[in-house]
């Protein structure tokens, strides 16, 4: 059996969970993170979901000192316009990586979100790896915040929790005051979060925070923006 670390992508949107996979996958000498995955709306130059502008992606891409491979998607968009472009970032990391044939997702419970990824990366003869995969939320919430890594809510479900979570750092504080019911990682979508800091990031990334929006009737987002004025 040969020692050499397998190349792995990880699907990266940003938030804490991807960044958590990646410590787990840089902690195991079985994989070398080759680059990170992530999607992206072209209209608005933004992380699909997450909202968060590419400027700041590329910012977390150079903290963490990882290449990025786009999955470009123009909104309004359908799921087999996302599966094609996907399908097609995967064809550009094998060109960059030959034989890469791994991604890695940040999915902590959610078996149907694991099921459609499995699926989606095996039509392209791929494999799904999930690092964090059935941990307890609380305790690894708990140890992201005590390990010092660093996010914010950028977006949060108002149909799940209070919009005025949304901007809000995600710290002890926070997690002492969600709702019995909100899974502490957000998990169930009640939110998603912005790392910018941390043991994985070569600096922090300084930001700013703008203005938080309604859309959809559902969806709060807050904006972070790159502080050019503190950046070093």
């Amino acid at each position: 059996m040969s020692d050499t670390p397998t190349p792995i992508l990880l699907a990266w949107s940003g938030g804490k969970d991807c960044l958590m996979a990646l410590q787990r996958l840089r902690a195991d000498p079985r994989w070398q993170v080759a680059g990170l995955l992530t999607t992206i709306n072209r209209n608005y130059q933004r992380i699909a979901m997450h909202g968060v502008r590419q400027d700041v992606l590329e910012a977390q891409v150079a903290a963490l000192g990882l290449p990025l491979v786009e999955v470009l998607l123009d909104w309004p968009g359908s799921n087999e316009a996302y599966e094609a472009a996907h399908a097609r970032a995967l064809v550009e990391a094998r060109r960059r990586w030959p034989g890469i044939r791994h991604c890695a997702f940040g999915d902590l419970f959610l078996e149907d979100v694991r099921d459609y990824r499995v699926r989606q990366l095996g039509r392209d003869n791929w494999r799904a790896v999930f690092p964090l995969w059935g941990e307890d939320t609380a305790a690894l919430s708990r140890r992201f915040v005590a390990e010092g890594h660093r996010a914010m809510l950028c977006c949060v479900d108002i149909q799940q929790l209070d919009a005025g979570f949304c901007g809000r750092a995600y710290d002890a504080a926070l997690l002492d005051a969600l709702p019995a019911g909100v899974d502490p990682c957000g998990e169930r979508g009640e939110f998603h979060t912005l790392s910018f800091g941390g043991p994985l990031f070569k600096q922090a990334i300084r930001l700013k925070r703008g203005e938080s929006v309604l859309r959809d009737g559902r969806f709060q987002f807050t904006d972070f923006l790159l502080d050019d004025a503190t950046q070093a």
